[in-house]
């Protein structure tokens, strides 16, 4: 079957049809990839992810385009997101990790994480009493956002939004405890 065809059948929601693109497209994507990549894993994560996207994105295909120059750009740009993310999260492994080292003999004097822990609770005890519920749901409970704002019958926006203002008025009030405070707020809560 043609790749015109096939995405004819895939916006008419026919998930065969991307059983057929994977059939067709996947080893040449693997290789590809891999040639990136390196490992295995990443590898068929990325070919995972790369196929569910055609499928999110099934409606905006074009018949009319190749399909095979859309799917390796999607390949290729999945693949530079992830060199950005895996060069970030180094990044900032090595910043925490420098930080760490450098007030480390400051730590044991500033944190007695009691302390600390009781110090998070009561500024969250101030916030308003909307913002609070939120905070508690997310840092504490672990739900997510959406489920919040599922729960409250509010937007997933307002959700985020009192989240982002508690998170600052937490961090603006444990500043005294430095850079600490923001690894427990970041790791515990």
């Amino acid at each position: 079957m043609k790749d015109a065809d096939l995405i004819k059948e895939l916006k008419s929601n026919n998930k065969n049809s991307v059983n057929q693109l994977y059939s067709k497209y996947s080893d040449r994507l693997y290789r590809f990839i891999f040639g990136y990549l390196k490992t295995e894993e990443d590898t068929l994560d990325l070919i995972q992810e790369i196929f569910i996207k055609i499928w999110n994105n099934r409606n905006s295909l074009r018949e009319d385009t190749s399909f095979e120059s859309y799917l390796f750009t999607i390949a290729k740009n999945t693949i530079i997101s992830t060199f950005r993310k895996k060069l970030s999260e180094k990044e900032y492994f090595e910043y925490v990790k420098q930080k760490a080292v450098k007030n480390s003999s400051e730590t044991e004097k500033q944190v007695d994480y009691n302390l600390l822990s009781e110090k998070v609770q009561f500024y969250v005890n101030e916030l308003p009493e909307q913002r609070k519920r939120i905070y508690t749901l997310s840092a504490e409970k672990g739900y997510t956002n959406k489920a919040i704002a599922n729960e409250l019958n509010i937007s997933i926006k307002t959700v985020e939004d009192h989240i982002t203002k508690a998170r600052r008025y937490l961090q603006e009030n444990l500043k005294e405890y430095g850079f600490i405070a923001i690894l427990f707020l970041n790791m515990f809560i």
